[in-house]
């Protein structure tokens, strides 16, 4: 998890930048409108609140989030939002589980297979790679926290591990304890970064560099697509990579 962990930081980083473009607000749009489905009030909607919360740090503007919410809940038109999972193999073999958030499927699909197509990857039917995944729940906690005080809440409440890298605490969870383990932090006052379920591989592969810095470029591109909401693979990133990756 740790190459992964440190992947995640650098995207958030990196997400940081892309903030100035307007495309991120349609990502954020899609986030909102789905989460919308369980409620339009974030109070009462802890999924909805975290949508929302990402849009203001965004500098979403304030009527941007209320359409959005309006839509999601089919107060006003326009909340056709399908969520779809691809899964797929990159240079070497690596596996991937990209999900998407869409209002368009045709548009997404040809997306997705260009991207895979680009770096020697293919689309692979549902199920061929999934299997080699566990999906586990995943939060950050936002702001400064004390480490061992979030170790034992999280613990307690049915959290298998927590780990503190490049100032950043995560926690992962059982996918059965996931809203258990948010409830109790979110009770205890902490608030999240992120906050939902993600794929993990089961096991790593580790590959020729050139293949490695091959496949990071195509999860790039993927994670570039206004489409796309996550993106998983069972590439081994080490630091060497990382740094490469980012020369």
């Amino acid at each position: 998890m740790s190459g992964h962990s440190k992947w995640s930081t650098i995207k958030r980083k990196k997400g940081a930048e892309d903030a100035k473009r307007a495309k991120i607000f349609t990502r954020l749009t899609r986030e909102i409108m789905v989460a919308a489905r369980e409620g339009g009030d974030e109070n009462m909607n802890p999924k909805l609140k975290l949508a929302i919360g990402k849009a203001r740090a965004a500098n979403m503007p304030k009527e941007n989030i209320e359409r959005a919410v309006k839509k999601g809940t089919g107060e006003i038109a326009g909340g056709e939002v399908l969520e779809m999972t691809y899964e797929g193999y990159g240079p070497e073999g690596v596996a991937y589980i990209v999900e998407i958030m869409t209002d368009n499927k045709n548009r997404t699909l040809a997306e997705i297979k260009h991207a895979f197509s680009k770096y020697a990857g293919s689309l692979a039917t549902n199920g061929a790679v999934m299997w080699q995944f566990d999906q586990k729940g995943y939060l950050t906690i936002r702001g400064e926290a004390d480490f061992d005080e979030v170790f034992m809440q999280a613990a307690d409440a049915g959290a298998d591990d927590v780990v503190e890298e490049d100032g950043v605490i995560a926690v992962f969870t059982p996918r059965d304890d996931f809203s258990t383990v948010e409830q109790a932090l979110g009770a205890a006052g902490y608030e999240f970064e992120d906050s939902e379920l993600r794929w993990f591989p089961q096991n790593e592969i580790e590959i020729p560099a050139g293949k490695a810095l091959q496949n990071m470029r195509l999860m790039e591109q993927l994670e570039d697509s206004d489409d796309v909401q996550s993106v998983a693979s069972n590439l081994s990133i080490t630091d060497d990579l990382l740094a490469a990756f980012a020369s």
